[in-house]
């Protein structure tokens, strides 16, 4: 009943519309025809090319979205806004302008500003240019790294460029065949972790330890800052010793032995490569093993903190025969070519 009333009310609402209206309608009406006939089952499929014609029939005439029954007028008009917006998409496509930069060198203007967290566009933009890039400055400010603070140094800079000043030093324990115990003193450089004093002794004293620091660091080759445990070994000897040679004392917080964590790691070196592995005899032996572990952590032992390289840098060789040199009766060998 209601679809006949609808029915009547068109027909008398006919002679009112326009001729070139009447017609889209009629074009609506057939599409959907079109689209139903070709449907088998279930859902009904619209084609890309059905959607652009009812789209482009609802641009000329909004008014058949009255007589659009297959789908939802609020779908129609979503298609329009998609078309719309794709359609403004591809005009106002890039047609040229200036080219984009090669990959490497947004990587490389990304490493530079993570690198030099001090460096601006500007000073980043000067270094390209030495480097044969030629880049506007627009363009590196775009693709450096942005902060969200002031810029600052990290840790590992800090720390870089302060450890030239600093040593630290500690003993540890040495078990002989007899049982008995001796004691080793290392004092090493946190610059390049350079073990630049070994030795040991059977009765340590704050005297002895005093003129192992004299012998140490000779003439002007003492550090600002000397970095030590609490032990009551240090006594007043080492302290005065400290203070006539210009070398700060600075003795760690009680039970924090991560303060000392170079000193520490260290000896936890020696023990694992070197007296995990040997048993000493006597303080005369213990002597000769330090002395040649010595050279051998100085000046061929590899280490991560220093890029794999020892402490008293060692060469690259790249052609001649390969020998290996036994160190500390073969328990480690040191590769060179000859």
């Amino acid at each position: 009943m209601v679809a006949l009333l609808c029915f009547f009310l068109s027909l008398l609402a006919a002679p009112f519309k326009s001729k070139s209206r009447l017609e889209a309608e009629n074009a609506a009406l057939r599409q959907q025809l079109f689209v139903l006939r070709r449907r088998l089952r279930g859902r009904t499929l619209l084609r890309n090319g059905d959607r652009l014609f009812l789209v482009q029939l609802y641009r000329w005439f909004p008014s058949v979205l009255s007589t659009i029954m297959i789908v939802r007028p609020e779908t129609l008009v979503r298609w329009h806004r998609a078309g719309f917006r794709g359609y403004w998409r591809w005009k106002s496509r890039s047609r040229g302008g200036r080219p984009q930069i090669a990959g490497d060198l947004r990587t490389l203007i990304g490493r530079m500003s993570i690198e030099n967290p001090l460096w601006g566009a500007p000073r980043i933009h000067g270094e390209l240019l030495k480097l044969g890039f030629d880049v506007a400055q627009s363009t590196v400010g775009k693709y450096k790294v942005k902060r969200s603070g002031p810029p600052s140094q990290g840790w590992g800079t800090f720390l870089r460029n302060h450890a030239p000043d600093i040593a630290a030093m500690d003993l540890f324990v040495v078990p002989t065949l007899g049982f008995d115990l001796l004691y080793v003193l290392v004092i090493i450089r946190l610059a390049r972790r350079e073990l630049v004093w070994i030795n040991a002794t059977a009765h340590p004293t704050a005297e002895w330890i005093a003129q192992q620091i004299t012998e140490a660091f000779p003439w002007d080759a003492a550090p600002r800052y000397l970095i030590r445990d609490r032990d009551a070994i240090y006594g007043g000897a080492v302290r005065r010793r400290l203070g006539a040679m210009g070398i700060r004392d600075k003795p760690i917080a009680p039970g924090a032995p991560w303060q000392n964590g170079i000193a520490e790691r260290l000896i936890g070196s020696i023990r694992r490569e070197c007296f995990d592995h040997i048993v000493v005899l006597g303080e005369m032996h213990l002597s000769r093993v330090l002395k040649s572990y010595a050279r051998y952590y100085n000046a061929v032992r590899t280490h991560r903190s220093l890029d794999k390289d020892a402490p008293l840098s060692r060469p690259i060789q790249r052609s001649g025969r390969i020998a290996s040199k036994a160190v500390l009766g073969g328990l480690h060998h040191h590769y060179v070519r000859v």
